[in-house]
């Protein structure tokens, strides 16, 4: 009988043992099955969080690009490229020269004094030679070194692109875009000024009331009846910039020399085929000229410097 008793307290322990290991197993299911009814929960929210921010999101206009194969280093990426367009006073009776090669024009420079032979014209009938003292100087001229500027959104413009070319002039097609958009069954509203961008051939339109202009940058696109037929036109958002920071450096131009001085005693054309017969010529210490600018005594003009990509 004791052997008996020792055997049924041995099952009872084993069976107390599987009873406990099935609570605990039960307890685990149990947490696992809530943590994951939870994280569903949390991933239904994302969803509806993701389906309500895309709702949110206006229609941004489309951009064609083109991939031409050039790559650039991460770090220049945000980087703005200016590009150089100085106008330069040019006062009367001076001429700018640019030679092809900068030796040239520094040895101009250097010599600093030149007489220019005047041998030929119709004007010079009682001379037989003539010639002229001109001073050569370098051309200092102040480049951009930093630029800043603060990017702000009229947020009653709108930019109008894509426009088609009909061969009207622009205070016509400014009139028929202006009476599309001030009717409101296009979209539109009154329109309170509009502007033609020459530069880039677009056309900034502002409207009267609020809401107009973010309701058509919303669409993007919009076929607007111009002419004879309907064109489709592209609508951005009108960014404007203020300089709030610009530095400048001087920069002296390598090929280029201003040659002061000079005497009204010849024509315009005469003077200047002159001037690039002398300091074209190696004996003289010049060479090939590629472009040259004279202004005459009592007259005043404005060069234009390009970024030299040669």
């Amino acid at each position: 009988s004791q052997e008996l008793c020792r055997a049924l307290e041995q099952d009872h322990a084993k069976l107390q043992m599987a009873k406990e290991t099935v609570e605990q197993r039960t307890r685990e299911l149990r947490k696992e099955g809530e943590l994951l009814h939870k994280n569903l929960e949390q991933q239904m929210s994302l969803n509806r969080d993701e389906e309500r921010s895309c709702q949110m999101l206006p229609a941004l206009p489309e951009k064609k690009m083109v991939f031409k194969g050039l790559v650039t280093n991460k770090e220049n990426a945000n980087k703005l490229m200016l590009t150089p367009l100085i106008r330069y006073p040019l006062l009367g009776g001076s001429a700018l020269i640019t030679f092809e090669k900068a030796e040239v024009a520094q040895r101009i420079i250097e010599v600093k004094e030149h007489m220019v032979e005047l041998s030929y014209g119709e004007e010079l009938e009682e001379l037989d030679r003539c010639r002229v003292r001109v001073q050569a100087a370098p051309v200092d001229i102040l480049l951009p070194s930093a630029l800043e500027m603060r990017l702000t959104r009229n947020s009653r413009s709108i930019l109008v692109s894509d426009l088609p070319s009909l061969g009207i002039p622009e205070e016509a097609l400014l009139d028929k875009l202006e009476l599309f958009f001030s009717k409101t069954k296009n979209g539109g509203g009154e329109v309170e000024s509009r502007e033609f961008l020459d530069s880039s051939g677009q056309v900034v339109l502002t409207f009267a009331q609020d809401g107009v202009a973010e309701l058509l940058i919303a669409r993007g696109h919009i076929q607007v009846s111009v002419g004879k037929g309907k064109h489709k036109l592209k609508i951005s958002p009108c960014m404007s910039g203020d300089v709030t920071n610009l530095q400048l450096q001087p920069s002296r131009c390598p090929r280029t020399v201003l040659l002061s001085g000079i005497p009204d005693v010849l024509g315009e054309e005469p003077m200047r085929d002159a001037l690039e017969i002398h300091f074209q010529k190696a004996s003289r210490g010049g060479g090939e000229v590629d472009a040259l600018a004279y202004i005459p005594a009592g007259q005043q003009g404005v060069a234009i410097f390009m970024e030299d990509t040669g």
